[in-house]
């Protein structure tokens, strides 16, 4: 990992993980705030980048000192405080969060989950993007969400038709996108591992947690 920027910090699977250990949406805010205010006043992100480790890991890690530290002093803490704000939409996160299905998953797995969620729309947003770029919005549009062996689902001489495109084609378009997620996926995950040996580690850990969620 050459370094985590401020903008791609995961406030989404944090502000779950606070929810489901039993923090009312007022206090997961206010928590996520300082979580992430502290985390950035005291550097602990350039020091994970002299460190092995994954970022995953190194912030569920930081996150269960913070909440057993906050739990000892046992003070709410103003929100703000005079400190540089991190932008959390706090209606959206909750939001998220109430989609969460009521079942028996701990903090842990809640967590897990919901970085995969954010991971998988990191990437998505950045392909949509590149189809955006080259102009082809409602090509994105029609393929996103095409899957081939999908029963009753159109075939590629039906998608082909649809686009104005031979069969061959709409096969083609839709490889393409596929293995552009792919690499972008790739690409995402990279940055939040120390070593390129981790990669393929995270990315297994990655495809069995996606599996899960839609299992």
């Amino acid at each position: 990992m050459t370094g985590v920027q401020t903008c791609a910090l995961p406030i989404s699977p944090l502000y779950a993980y606070i929810r489901r250990e039993g923090h009312d949406a007022s206090a997961a805010q206010d928590l996520t705030q300082e979580f992430f205010t502290r985390l950035l006043a005291r550097d602990y992100l350039r020091r994970l980048d002299r460190e092995k480790g994954k970022f995953r890991s190194f912030l569920l890690a930081y996150l269960k000192n913070f909440l057993s530290e906050q739990r000892r002093k046992a003070g709410a803490q103003k929100r703000g405080g005079g400190q540089v704000l991190i932008s959390l939409d706090a209606v959206a996160q909750e939001e998220r969060y109430r989609f969460e299905p009521v079942d028996e998953l701990t903090p842990d797995q809640v967590f897990e989950r919901r970085w995969a969620q954010t991971v998988l729309q990191v990437v998505l947003d950045r392909l949509r993007d590149e189809y955006s770029v080259h102009g082809q919005s409602a090509l994105f549009e029609r393929l996103q969400d095409y899957q081939p062996r999908e029963p009753g689902g159109p075939s590629y001489a039906q998608l082909g038709e649809a686009l104005g495109l031979t069969e061959a084609a709409a096969k083609s378009a839709v490889q393409r996108m596929r293995q552009r997620h792919r690499e972008l996926l790739r690409e995402e995950i990279a940055q939040t591992v120390t070593r390129p040996a981790e990669i393929e580690e995270e990315l297994r850990h990655f495809r069995a947690l996606v599996g899960r969620a839609g299992a």
